[in-house]
């Protein structure tokens, strides 16, 4: 996933907008990360209704308020507007940890024919490895918010046990009526090798269970029901 950006030039969406223009930058602030890239326009109206959904999402993502580690995500926005003008309005909407390419830079084109973006917004998620989590996950961010992310993890196995949403703290046995709907469409090769080994494991269990049994029963037998006699 790394190699989308390399020998590109990326901006961080800051007052300086900062550019990140070698190997060691465009590594260090995406790989082992899971990359949304944010294919819009300023000119959309859906778009426009889109962007604090998606500010929402990210912030609750990357901000130390809400999460302890807020290192596993990045977001790229890739203009589809008309003029540099367009742009830069539509990124003063965005988050400032959001990173873009230069309007002049004809990649954004490129990057539009790659991933078969044929309406805006699209959101495509991309795995660490560069391949396809989601096409278009608009959807899943507005129906499920930070909860889709948590399926993106696991799916792209770049999983962190001491990663946790604040909020989690105090609903850790809670979980929504769609949860079922989200992890099967997510469903990873771990969570079918953690169902079996659970079914071997109360298996095991039971049959553990039964031997002791039996030889708790043997074991009267062989000695006898020896009770307590009263003499008269």
């Amino acid at each position: 996933m790394v190699d989308l950006f390399l020998n590109r030039v990326l901006v961080e969406n800051n007052t300086d907008q900062d550019e990140l223009n070698t190997e060691r930058e465009i590594v260090g602030i995406l790989e082992n990360r899971i990359l949304m890239l944010f294919f819009a326009s300023s000119e959309c109206e859906n778009c426009q209704e889109f962007i604090p959904v998606l500010n929402d999402f990210f912030k609750r993502l990357k901000d130390p308020a809400y999460i302890e580690y807020p290192k596993l995500l990045a977001l790229v926005y890739i203009s589809l507007d008309k003029s540099e003008a367009q742009q830069e309005r539509f990124l003063n909407e965005l988050q400032k940890k959001v990173l873009f390419l230069a309007f002049e830079d004809p990649y954004r084109n490129e990057l539009k024919a790659m991933f078969k973006v044929k309406s805006v917004p699209t959101v495509v998620v991309l795995r660490p490895d560069g391949s396809v989590l989601s096409p278009n996950a608009v959807q899943d961010i507005c129906s499920y918010g930070i909860d889709c992310f948590r399926d993106w993890q696991e799916s792209a196995e770049v999983i962190e046990r001491s990663f946790m949403l604040n909020e989690d703290f105090d609903n850790l046995n809670m979980r929504s009526a769609t949860d079922p709907v989200r992890r099967l469409k997510y469903k990873t090769e771990d969570d079918k090798r953690k169902k079996r080994w659970w079914k071997l494991w109360v298996k095991g269990k039971d049959e553990n269970e039964e031997e002791e049994k039996d030889g708790a029963w043997d074991r009267k037998r062989k000695d006898g029901d020896k009770g307590i006699w009263r003499i008269r």
